[in-house]
């Protein structure tokens, strides 16, 4: 593979701009002081967005609001009597919103009359300054590329040190565990901008690896170099393989001897199998902190984090986005967290809507002019519960508090015409199953695909290292768990046993190509 003209192009503009990005750090009062204006100015900065949407006559977003006959006129009148998430609510039931894969360009957008075929590309915001690209993790589809904006990193920088610092996390010692690419480069650099750059960056490929593409290792070697212009030491990659991570569990351990607290940022898998390690290898990481992203923190996940009496930091983002929102300090469920509402406005549907959406699908729209690609009501296919109801911690009191928990992808199983939701998959893989035969929430695993024949298949992958098992009982667990009830869904199950749908495979679930290991993965 080769590195293309615009790699080489964003890699310059890189090198030209770090070093002066990195020798203008803020202070966590500077951050709380962006915070105090964002909330104050919030409204404005949704009508400078809607403005520059009306400006443009080709915007999908502006072509969905002409259909949905709203002028900037009638915006303004409707944000003045609804406020912004009312009014934004209202447009969706109206069909101003985009469904994810709309977004991705998998399927053209159809509101009545109306039809547009975009691409992510269309939704890019002018002006941004592409200082290299990242990509969405693919976990649901095809990867869509990203640009990287130095102003859009230092904008979520403040939200993630007032998160950090709301855990008293100021002076934890920070390490990134992740894949080569776009999280590799813009978490170092937000930690770089609270003034703590992250002492080690773990990758669980081989930063050499043949099959990599080229330009992740010239923006690795393009951030290390802007980081010594400016003063600053950007780690060099150590490999730690998921099912080793020894070198990541070496580190926690060495960083608490040293009387200082570790902080791993990383998917909620990962934090897993980590504390899993260290659980195995009898090394007390007692203290160790992890923000857990990319995938849902459950009660399993959480579990397992803390029974290795280490912290489990949940948070929600895209790639899109970034982070969207950071764990609550007083949580109620596993997954409570408050929503950054600075950054962008979030409404849910309700549960008799017109959109056609899933009750409490979320919907968001950008309210920062850095946002490298404009968000208008879009839906990232997720569901959640929404809640303002006090709680007394720390990111309550900053602003934030607006909570949210509970996320799920609304997106279903699907094989022969039968459908599960994946909340209800998710509960039989981390809770049903591993009680029944032992084992971990990342050791069970659906993929979903069609045999050699077109014949509809959903493998259940079991571990291995769970020892000897009987396919058949444990396929019929799974049946049977997927299954409880009198209705519907009992009337699935019956018709997967039939159709012998579910295959038992004892090997080890797949991981994404940026390391996650889905509760469900489609081929």
């Amino acid at each position: 593979m080769r590195i293309s003209l615009e790699d080489v192009r964003a890699g310059v503009r890189l090198l030209a701009d770090l070093p002066g990005f990195l020798r203008a750090p803020f202070t966590i009062e500077d951050a709380r002081e962006t915070l105090r204006r964002r909330f104050a100015g919030r409204e404005a900065r949704f009508f400078d967005l809607a403005a520059g949407i009306f400006d443009r006559p080709h915007d999908p977003y502006r072509a969905l609001l002409d259909h949905a006959g709203c002028t900037i006129g009638d915006l303004r009148e409707l944000v003045g009597r609804e406020g912004v998430d009312g009014a934004l609510a209202a447009l969706a039931e109206r069909g101003v919103f985009l469904r994810c894969e709309e977004f991705k360009g998998r399927r053209p957008v159809r509101r009545g009359s109306l039809e547009i075929h975009l691409e992510p590309a269309d939704l890019v915001r002018h002006g941004a300054v592409v200082h290299g690209v990242s990509e969405s993790s693919g976990s649901r589809g095809p990867r869509t590329a990203v640009p990287l904006d130095l102003a859009f990193i230092r904008d979520h920088a403040i939200d993630t040190w007032l998160g950090l610092a709301a855990h008293d996390g100021l002076g934890w010692a920070h390490a990134h565990w992740g894949v080569p690419g776009g999280t590799s480069i813009t978490n170092p650099l937000e930690f770089a901008m609270g003034g703590s750059a992250p002492a080690r960056w773990f990758t669980p490929v081989e930063p050499d690896h043949p099959d990599l593409a080229p330009r992740y290792g010239l923006a690795a070697r393009t951030l290390r170099l802007g980081g010594r212009l400016a003063g600053i030491r950007f780690p060099q990659p150590t490999h730690a393989p998921l099912d080793d991570p020894t070198p990541v569990v070496r580190w926690l351990r060495s960083t608490l001897d040293e009387g200082r607290i570790p902080h791993v940022w990383t998917f909620a898998s990962s934090a897993v199998l980590a504390c899993r390690a260290a659980r195995k290898a009898g090394i007390d990481v007692t203290g160790a902190r992890f923000t857990m992203g990319g995938e849902p923190t459950t009660a399993s996940r959480r579990a397992a984090v803390e029974e290795a009496g280490a912290v489990a930091l949940p948070r929600y983002g895209a790639t899109e986005t970034d982070i969207l929102a950071f764990a609550c300090h007083a949580p109620g469920v596993p997954d409570d967290m408050h929503f950054l509402d600075d950054r962008h406005a979030l409404v849910a549907t309700p549960e008799a809507s017109r959109t056609s959406l899933p009750i409490g699908s979320l919907l968001f729209t950008s309210l920062l002019p850095s946002a490298p690609i404009l968000l208008f009501n879009l839906s990232l296919g997720d569901v959640a519960e929404l809640e303002r109801a006090p709680c007394g911690c720390p990111m309550e009191a900053l602003g934030w508090t607006l909570r949210i928990r509970g996320v799920r992808s609304f997106e279903k199983l699907t094989a022969g015409g039968i459908a599960f939701l994946d909340v209800d998959v998710v509960r039989v893989l981390e809770e049903v199953l591993p009680a029944r035969f032992g084992g971990a929430p990342t050791d069970y695993q659906v993929v979903e695909e069609a045999d050699a024949s077109g014949r509809p298949c959903v493998h259940l992958r079991v571990h291995p290292d769970l020892g000897p098992l009987d396919d058949d009982i444990v396929a019929d667990a799974f049946l049977a768990a997927l299954g409880g009830g009198d209705g519907g869904e009992r009337l699935m199950e019956l018709l997967w046993r039939e159709g012998k749908v579910v295959r038992v495979e004892r090997v080890a679930p797949v991981r994404t190509a940026s390391g996650k290991i889905l509760h469900v993965h489609v081929t």
